[in-house]
């Protein structure tokens, strides 16, 4: 039997993986898109969308702490509803998260083009040989080079809302509902995706220390930052730009800081998205990875998933699944498949709670969970 893997990642590690796949296309892209919808009210999307998600996160941190090993959704699923649900999820899940790490790199695109003209391929292609490589290192190098990039870009986002708040223009937050209550609601829907990464370390939890305390400790606390972080920063964006610049922006916080940092701050906010965005490929190939791994485990993937390296990582996973990411950055048309790969992730979510339930009625004798949550009694 293969061996298990190694606890290395504490709660500051945990934090930064959860906030890492929140924090890039949700800030750096997913504002202006939603702006076109909904207008200034887009700030108030980004509140709800997070609470839409905080159940899912809720239920995943409880059944975390009951079944702490690799495979996340596809454990919970398969342990519930049994091996053909869990199966079903395992691979669509899978496929959600590479096709959103690959969207991520090359989303690169757009910011890296108010440096230079970049050829965006090769760069998103370099930049996930890197990943694949860190990844092979072991969970600890993984978490640490995810927390240097968290922090940086954090401390840049934190710099960019007091910077900007004293330039907010409140005219531009007239009329504050676009298209009505109709245009939130489907602003909500398309930001929804900004939040669903924050249960991706769930997949790991066979490499989380204490993951009774530092799993729903982790998740709790990073998506409650994001939930009074990204209204704050959407707040700046709305009052600086006006609708009609900011409305379907590919880049609307380089375009916010133009206003009021010049053009020094565009180009550190370029790189600032291009550090948010290899962090949320980084955190969807760490946890992606794990899926293959665990499947194996219950023979529903190839037994060579299971082969773990000297460093204690999933050494055959993380290869196929970083070869997977990297032919699809450079073969496939990634938009439409990022959508499909979001809808997924919104009834798999469903699914989740949904699972918690069963668990909590079966009355089973090996589910103890450390921590259990406060929307089911």
């Amino acid at each position: 039997m293969a061996r298990g893997l190694e606890r290395n990642l504490g709660l500051y590690a945990v934090f930064t993986i959860s906030i890492g796949a929140m924090i890039g296309s949700g800030i750096f892209v997913l504002p202006g898109l939603a702006a076109k919808i909904t207008g200034p009210s887009v700030m108030l999307a980004f509140l709800l969308a997070g609470l839409v998600v905080l159940p899912a996160a809720l239920s995943k941190s409880e059944m975390a702490t009951a079944m702490p090993e690799a495979g996340g959704t596809y454990l919970y699923i398969d342990r519930a509803m049994g091996p053909l649900m869990g199966t079903v999820a395992g691979f669509g899940v899978w496929f959600a998260l590479v096709f959103k790490a690959a969207f991520a790199l090359a989303g690169l695109g757009g910011y890296l083009a108010l440096l230079a003209d970049f050829n965006v391929t090769p760069v998103a292609l370099g930049i996930g040989v890197v990943l694949i490589a860190l990844n092979l290192m072991g969970a600890k190098v993984t978490g640490g080079a995810q927390a240097l990039l968290v922090t940086g870009v954090l401390g840049v986002i934190a710099y960019f809302v007091m910077r900007g708040s004293i330039h907010v223009d409140s005219a531009n937050f007239e009329p504050f509902l676009k298209d009505g209550v109709s245009g939130l609601l489907t602003a909500t829907a398309l930001i929804f995706v900004s939040y669903a990464g924050v249960t991706k370390i769930a997949s790991v939890a066979e490499e989380v220390k204490r993951p009774s305390r530092n799993i729903p400790l982790g998740i709790l606390i990073s998506i409650g930052l994001m939930m009074l972080l990204y209204p704050a920063i959407v707040y700046v964006i709305v009052g600086v730009t006006p609708l009609a610049l900011l409305a379907g922006s590919e880049v609307p916080v380089a375009d916010a800081a133009g206003r009021f940092m010049g053009s020094f701050g565009v180009d550190v906010i370029a790189v600032t998205a291009a550090l948010a965005l290899t962090s949320m490929a980084n955190a969807g190939l760490l946890a992606s990875s794990r899926y293959p791994f665990a499947m194996s485990r219950n023979s529903l993937a190839p037994s060579f998933f299971q082969r773990i390296g000297r460093r204690g990582t999933p050494v055959t996973s993380i290869l196929v699944t970083g070869g997977t990411l990297l032919a699809l950055i450079a073969f496939v048309p990634l938009l439409d498949l990022a959508k499909l790969a979001s809808a997924f992730q919104l009834v798999v979510f469903s699914v989740i709670n949904v699972a918690v339930i069963a668990f909590r009625e079966s009355h089973l004798d090996w589910y103890k969970p450390d921590f259990k949550s406060p929307f089911y009694p």
